[in-house]
């Protein structure tokens, strides 16, 4: 046997196969732990192109070995998104209850597989065996390999067998009986996006909650609002953290009522092209209904096949969705940003947790670390959604063969927006503080008062008011009262955080006689 060298997947980051010229190559696994294959016994296993040496341990096989060297692209194995490869056992557990019922799988090996698939679906240890690169050529067919021979050398190790004793069970004449690529890859996604989609709506809920407490808090805190970066009309800041919360409520509901309209239709059944050959008449109902059983989501056989097979647009939809939560948590990181810009010469009226030292050169800096990264994140969701569009577009006749960038995109999307959203509300918003003093500052000397004002004073005189304030460095109050066109218990009143905060409209008032 040639030496060599396997990269275990573990992590991102992967070298490409190289070759030295004295017959030692590398596999590279999207990871950066290395095992050499010599300090193991191997295992010899075969396929259309021949044979090909696999450690004797692993769990995965030749078909997922090819697949690895054939795409060593974003260094991001499947094993990255362990909802989606708890989502594929699930599937292949769905298909051998379903095939165990109608006779066509034999029990013992049925029984091993159900088995496996819960190990699989319900221990993380087993996604750094789905070792292929989430994006690849194909349709998914690698990723599908790759799952079809870890459960399969799971299900045998459970029958006492090694891995690779596929006359026992055969990775793709059992695991994968009466499925094809093309309808347990995509149902998949689908289910691992309900698993995920879950985490999403539990940190969303959070953080909503995290800024409607912050609205009650900051309930009597008198500020300025602002338009175009300029001085508008006074607000309270508690009514700027509960918009926060209202907007993301708006998406709370959203995702919840529209998610699993999107995602519970599936086309397992409908096998290659969606005509459903080599299953069962009666497989897709039962391994559809298992399937929801055992993942705890309404999922549900799409009513047309072969359109379910091609078409992309839940995925489109879906994706759309989390690029608007991304887009309103982005406008809101950038207002946390500004509001707390500073903290001496800027807005500074609300003072963010300080989580690490902001610069090497600069000592004392702190900087609104935790808002920049959700932009970011916001940027890469926005990024994400376009790549998915292009995709869908780019599928042909009756499959889409950019499913796995699909998938790659809409997963990483949840995930790291789920992150972001959990890191926004611990790290940031629950701890939030306002700068009172600030705030008031901030009103007391703002031109924009002049607006409470306008009903009582008229628009001219108003303006009048705002171009001496402005120019004569004054405040709009004391130049209402030198020039006496109110009294001070009036302008008090017409000051009153509930007149300015809330709908109100007072009567003009009659101009003042020269005493």
């Amino acid at each position: 046997m040639a030496e060599s060298k396997v990269e275990t997947a573990n992590t991102a980051g992967a070298a490409p196969p190289s070759g030295d010229g004295g017959g030692v190559s590398e596999l590279a696994i999207a990871t950066v732990r290395t095992v050499p294959i010599e300090q193991a016994q191997s295992r010899t296993e075969h396929d259309l192109l021949g044979e090909d040496d696999v450690p004797a341990n692993a769990l995965w096989g030749i078909h997922t070995k090819r697949a690895v060297m054939n795409f060593p692209i974003t260094g991001v194995p499947v094993g990255h998104f362990p909802e989606f490869v708890c989502a594929l056992a699930l599937v292949k557990q769905a298909a051998a209850r379903a095939n165990k019922r109608l006779g066509y799988l034999a029990a013992e090996k049925a029984d091993a597989i159900d088995k496996a698939c819960t190990k699989v679906a319900t221990d993380k240890v087993y996604a750094e065996s789905f070792v292929v690169d989430a994006i690849q050529g194909g349709a998914g067919t690698s990723t599908n390999m790759n799952a079809n021979e870890v459960i399969a050398n799971v299900a045998l190790k459970l029958m006492g067998k090694k891995p690779g004793d596929y006359h026992t069970l055969h990775p793709n004449d059992d695991v994968n009986m009466a499925q094809s690529t093309n309808d347990a890859y995509p149902t998949a996604i689908r289910v691992g996006l309900l698993l995920g989609h879950d985490y999403l709506l539990n940190s969303l809920d959070k953080l909503i909650q995290s800024f409607a407490a912050k609205g009650l808090e900051f309930g009597h805190v008198l500020k300025m609002g602002r338009t175009q970066l300029q001085d508008a009309v006074p607000m309270t800041l508690g009514q700027e953290f509960r918009a926060f919360a209202t907007t993301l409520g708006e998406d709370l509901q959203h995702l919840k009522r529209l998610a699993p309209q999107l995602l519970t239709e599936v086309n397992l059944g409908g096998t290659a092209i969606g005509t459903g050959i080599n299953a069962d008449p009666g497989y897709q109902r039962l391994a559809v209904e298992r399937l929801a059983i055992i993942s705890n989501h309404p999922v549900v056989p799409a009513a047309d096949l072969i359109e379910a097979t091609s078409d992309m647009g839940a995925f489109v939809l879906f994706s759309g969705m989390l690029k608007r939560t991304a887009v309103k948590l982005s406008k809101i990181c950038n207002d946390l940003r500004l509001l707390s810009s500073g903290p001496r010469t800027g807005i500074g009226e609300i003072r963010l947790p300080a989580v690490q030292a902001g610069s090497s050169i600069m000592p004392g800096k702190v900087n609104p670390v935790i808002p920049e990264v959700v932009n970011q994140i916001a940027f890469l969701v926005i990024g994400h959604d376009l790549t998915v569009t292009m995709c869908a577009e780019g599928g042909q006749l009756q499959l889409n063969a950019f499913e796995p960038t699909i998938g790659y995109c809409v997963l990483s999307s949840l995930r790291m927006l789920t992150a972001a959203i959990d890191t926004l509300t611990k790290r940031c918003v629950d701890g939030i503080e306002a700068d009172r003093e600030r705030c008031r500052s901030l009103v007391q000397g703002s031109i924009g008062l002049i607006t409470a004002l306008a009903p009582a004073l008229g628009y001219e005189a108003s303006s009048r008011v705002a171009r001496r304030a402005l120019k004569e460095n004054r405040s709009v109050a004391d130049i209402v009262l030198e020039e006496k066109l109110l009294t001070e218990d009036q302008l008090n009143q017409l000051l009153e955080l509930e007149a300015m905060t809330r709908p109100a409209r007072r009567q003009p008032v009659p101009k003042l006689k020269d005493s």
